[in-house]
């Protein structure tokens, strides 16, 4: 089983290696056999990107954005023809089930690939009446931009953040995590087939060094990232100290709130989805789903019945429900925190534990983990543990709901289940998290925005905001009179 790339970074329109970097090893996490073998970047690849970025760009953003869109379009149909391959790219990359990736991966990326290439030719500035003299607004790119990936979803969020930016007019580095490499190489690829100019796309490979030393570069203007709390800040520090823009999309410790009156298998459905989808591995996870007493016992009879059916097995298997972690130190922290509730009190009313899988033993898997019984202050409570594991809490009134809800650092996403449409919006107008879903969770899609407030991070991918961060604004004013002057 082997996913080797023609090279480690995708610089100026063609692959680049320079071994000379430390290798870095693809690992298939079913099976923990080595897929791919690619180098981290050096200083020399970091300077090859931003100057093939910084040499392509003046013309991309001189071009007519009608044009710039035409190219993105043409991407997106390649991605959607390629769907069945790079989804199996992603799951050898990810490990996740290939049921998920043929329908959610690439696909995604083709929507953000067509809705900027479509938006593009519309987005502009303003004109203002000054009564007499007028003024109007240019909506200008930032010039080199960087992305910085996560790993839960590699080739969606390269499009996520290299499609409004290439829209706007921007180049874009993008660092894909050390962890899932192989996508954007592809992206990359395919972006050049659509004929997107050499230097305006680039792919370095590389850990927190090299993330880094993009950030910090002189050439480059802005930063996107996707990944921890913890990470984000580093990155907004460094990006702050030297006046670059930057948005942040960041971890979560969603809530759930399900009424009384919801629908108990739209409410199950999407609390499953909200905690074991990608197994577990999303920042908007709904991990804290808090039900109504009325309500309780009948959800938790039909959510254990139904967790108990989810298949796991070899993420490229058609029937896999769910596939494994990333990684063997993904693994050991989710076993930690599975521990650490116990440890706590919550009773572990189901899964916890290592599944044995014929053929799979060295895999990096997790059973689907259901606990019962947290109070709001214990560890599994309130850190993000990005895995399968799901608390369930009771609550009796409205306003204990979201008080509670909101009792935490983190504000990414919400969902709120019930038929009282009024009591939905009521609810969503008051719980602080920038992503809500009403009878429904975790799906995003590219027409509406998505991001987090609090430590959640800033900013918005997706819909027409984001083409607000990857520009800045020109003010002009036009007098069309005479200079009045004192002097």
């Amino acid at each position: 089983m082997h996913a080797q790339p023609k090279a480690s970074h995708y610089i100026n329109g063609a692959f680049v290696e320079d071994e000379r970097g430390a290798a870095l090893d693809v690992v298939y996490p079913a099976t923990a056999e080595t897929i791919a073998r690619l180098h981290l970047a050096t200083p020399n690849i970091v300077e090859l990107a931003v100057e093939a970025a910084r040499a392509a760009q003046p013309a991309w953003a001189q071009m007519k954005p009608m044009e710039r869109g035409r190219i993105l379009r043409k991407a997106a149909e390649l991605v959607r023809a390629r769907n069945a391959e790079l989804a199996r790219l992603e799951t050898l990359d990810t490990g996740k089930a290939l049921q998920e990736t043929l329908v959610a991966d690439p696909a995604s990326a083709a929507d953000a690939l067509e809705f900027f290439g479509c938006a593009i030719a519309v987005y502009n500035g303003e004109h203002i009446e000054l009564g007499g003299p007028f003024g109007y607004t240019r909506r200008e790119p930032l010039g080199v931009t960087v992305g910085i990936g996560a790993w839960n979803y590699p080739i969606q969020i390269a499009a996520w953040k290299a499609a409004p930016a290439l829209a706007a007019g921007n180049a874009m580095i993008f660092k894909p995590s050390e962890n899932t490499p192989l996508t954007a190489l592809a992206l990359a690829e395919i972006l050049t087939e659509a004929g997107l100019p050499a230097g305006l796309f680039n792919v370095v490979q590389g850990a927190g060094e090299v993330g880094a030393a993009l950030v910090g570069h002189p050439g480059v203007a802005k930063v996107s990232l996707t990944g921890s709390v913890e990470t984000g800040k580093k990155v907004m520090g460094l990006a702050g100290s030297q006046m670059k823009h930057a948005t942040m999309e960041l971890g979560g410790k969603s809530p759930i709130l399900v009424f009384d009156d919801a629908d108990v298998e739209n409410a199950v459905g999407g609390a499953m989805l909200g905690n074991f989808y990608s197994t577990g591995q999303i920042c908007s996870n709904g991990t804290r789903v808090f039900v109504q007493k009325g309500i309780y016992a009948r959800f938790l009879e039909r959510l254990t019945a139904r967790t108990r059916a989810i298949r796991l097995g070899d993420p490229l298997d058609p029937e896999t429900h769910l596939g494994p972690l990333i990684s063997a130190a993904q693994r050991e922290r989710v076993l930690s925190y599975i521990e650490a509730g116990r440890q706590e009190g919550a009773h572990l009313h189901l899964g916890g534990g290592v599944p044995s899988l014929q053929g799979l033993e060295k895999g990096f898997f997790v059973e689907p983990t259901i606990f019962t019984e947290v109070r709001d202050d214990m560890r599994i409570a309130r850190e993000e543990i990005f895995g399968p594991v799901m608390c369930v809490f009771s609550f009796e009134t409205e306003e204990e709901a979201i008080a509670r809800a909101n009792d935490t650092e983190f504000g990414l996403a919400a969902g709120v289940f019930t038929r009282d449409l009024a009591r939905a919006h009521r609810v969503v107008g008051r719980l602080q998290a920038g992503s809500c879903w009403i009878n429904a969770y975790n799906l995003t899609p590219v027409e509406l925005p998505f991001g987090g407030v609090k430590n959640s991070g800033i900013g918005r991918e997706n819909a027409l905001t984001a083409l607000d961060h990857y520009s800045q604004i020109k003010a002009v004013y036009v007098e069309t009179g005479d200079v009045e002057s004192p002097y």
